[in-house]
């Protein structure tokens, strides 16, 4: 008697659809799948080749986009997380001398958080690796289908 070798297909959160749900629901969770299945990836890349998490890279790609510095208040607004996350993350960061976190001079409670010259090589070599591995993810859709995508993105990021 032979084994039948059954396909199983990943389980996702488009697993959920139902031949008559609305064409917005189906939408929704296939931008959620997208989205999802993107970060997993990018989540176990860095912890695998760099030790690190997204919440980190985001955050020093925030300062790296700032060469000034940023306040803590601005990173928490400009990441979408709460001031108790950034202040964690910039103490982890502090101690691995890859930022540098001082007082404002003028105000006592705010605190100023820049890239060191440490934290610049060491997220100039992680951001060129992120860009290969969002090109080896994406890059098989041609320059006329990223410029559709855009637009219907668009569109909906418009209608929010």
């Amino acid at each position: 008697m032979t084994a039948k070798s059954e396909y199983t297909a990943p389980v996702d959160r488009e697993t959920r659809l139902q031949e008559d749900d609305h064409h917005s629901i189906k939408l929704w969770l296939r931008l959620l799948t997208c989205s999802s299945l993107i970060e997993s990836q990018i989540r176990g890349a860095l912890r695998e080749q760099f030790d690190t998490t997204l919440p980190r890279f985001d955050f020093m790609s925030q300062l790296e986009r700032h060469p000034g510095g940023l306040t803590m208040g601005e990173l928490s607004k400009r990441m979408m997380v709460s001031g108790g996350n950034v202040s964690g993350i910039a103490s982890q960061l502090v101690k691995e001398g890859l930022v540098d976190r001082r007082q404002v001079p003028d105000n006592r409670r705010t605190y100023m958080v820049k890239l060191t010259p440490k934290g610049r090589r060491d997220f100039a070599d992680i951001a060129a690796q992120h860009e290969e591995w969002i090109i080896g993810m994406l890059g098989h859709l041609d320059g006329d289908e990223v410029e559709s995508l855009m637009v219907l993105l668009k569109r909906v990021k418009d209608g929010m």
